[in-house]
């Protein structure tokens, strides 16, 4: 239900791929706009299908399932990059589909994304493709360490070895290597920091980013996020500067993630891409005046896009397996005025992300102190993020 100019109205179905966390928080987003949703995903008890959504509990490749999501929708729209592509490009050739195929087909394959990326004149870690061991051993001895991945399917540390000596090349080569696929083989980059922009473009053209996160990963997971990055201004119009060029240049439509190295040099290197809203953007709900699942909707939908600037200084935290019943235990412990989200998801597994908390950074040292009594995250990662 759209108005002449395209601009979809208040009142349309919107239809998500994908019934997890990021579907979830787009949904409640997208009820203050009047949007209603339809959500596919096998997960009967998915949860996104908590809050208001119609639900259909079959496979993304399911042909009648998703043609009985176009014909309830208005628009369709994936919420992760490991959705079915082919699905999504029957899908666009039978309801309007901004995200469209191409781009979710490059950020799933991390050949591709390193040469689209290469394309557009921005930097990105060495990288070799692999098909046999050869291959495999050259890469080592020109990088000296590499990160061995599988082109698809892996994410949080998923599908991939790290090969520090000679002696670990086989065994990563043969645990990853399938018949007529290959791999890619990554130089290990060290780096000063991890970051990442949040970046929006609209149907229309229109682009935003947010304020650049500093990043923590822990077992390729992301952990904490502080919210404005410290970084030089330089960097920080550099980092704004590579996302708007990936977003105009990769045809965006909606947010993406888009995770950078910075080097001891003060150079910016592109680690991946994730056309959807990301698990670094989670600060938005709370430090900003636009969240990015909000300014995702109004991207898609047409609408003017929202402002992004930074209300307050932020950290985000990240809820791990068994860390949300932790922080569950001490509730009345919290600092004032933080804000947390949770899932829905019911079974704790280890890995898997629970919620997440968003705290002021207005008084750092109280805030390293009483998170750290909580006994929740790791001291040392904390110390790191605030001290």
């Amino acid at each position: 239900m759209s108005d002449e100019e395209g601009i979809l109205m208040p009142g349309s179905f919107i239809g998500l791929l994908g019934g997890g966390q990021l579907a979830r928080m787009l949904i409640l987003a997208g009820h203050p706009l009047g949007f209603r949703f339809v959500v596919l995903d096998p997960d009967s008890e998915a949860p996104a299908s908590q809050v208001g959504a119609r639900h259909l509990a079959h496979s993304y490749t399911d042909k009648k399932a998703l043609k009985e999501l176009a014909e309830q929708c208005n628009l369709v729209t994936y919420e992760f990059e490991n959705v079915d592509a082919d699905s999504v490009e029957w899908l666009e050739k039978r309801v309007d589909l901004p995200q469209g195929s191409q781009l979710l087909r490059t950020a799933q394959h991390r050949l591709n994304e390193k040469k689209s990326i290469q394309n557009l004149g921005i930097g990105v870690t060495g990288f070799r493709e692999v098909q046999t061991l050869p291959d495999l051993e050259k890469a080592f001895e020109e990088y000296g360490s590499v990160l061995l991945k599988t082109v698809s399917g892996g994410y949080d540390g998923k599908g991939q070895k790290r090969i520090r000596t000679e002696e670990e090349i086989r065994f990563a080569f043969e645990a990853l290597h399938q018949e007529g696929i290959p791999l890619i083989a990554e130089e290990y980059q060290s780096f000063e920091r991890e970051l990442s922009v949040v970046v929006a473009r609209s149907r229309f053209g229109e682009v935003r980013c947010f304020p650049v996160s500093e990043n923590l990963h822990h077992q390729n997971i992301l952990t904490i996020c502080r919210i404005p990055a410290r970084l030089s201004e330089r960097v920080e119009k550099e980092a704004n500067r590579i996302a708007t060029s990936l977003a105009e240049g990769l045809g965006l439509v909606g947010v993406m993630g888009v995770e950078m190295f910075l080097l001891s040099d003060g150079d910016l290197l592109v680690n991946e891409i994730a056309p959807r809203p990301h698990n670094s953007g989670h600060f938005t709900l709370d430090a900003c005046e636009t969240s990015q699942f909000h300014q995702h909707l109004l991207a898609i939908a047409g609408w003017p896009l929202g402002p992004t600037e930074l209300i307050k200084p932020t950290l985000m935290l990240n809820l791990i397996g068994e860390q949300q019943d932790k922080l569950l235990k001490n509730l009345k412990r919290l600092p004032f005025g933080a804000k947390l989200h949770l899932y829905g998801k019911k079974e704790i597994r280890p890995g898997r992300k629970m919620g997440h908390l968003n705290l002021s950074m207005e008084n750092q040292s109280q805030l390293l102190e009483t998170l750290k009594q909580l006994q929740v995250w790791d001291g040392e990662f904390l110390d790191r993020m605030l001290t």
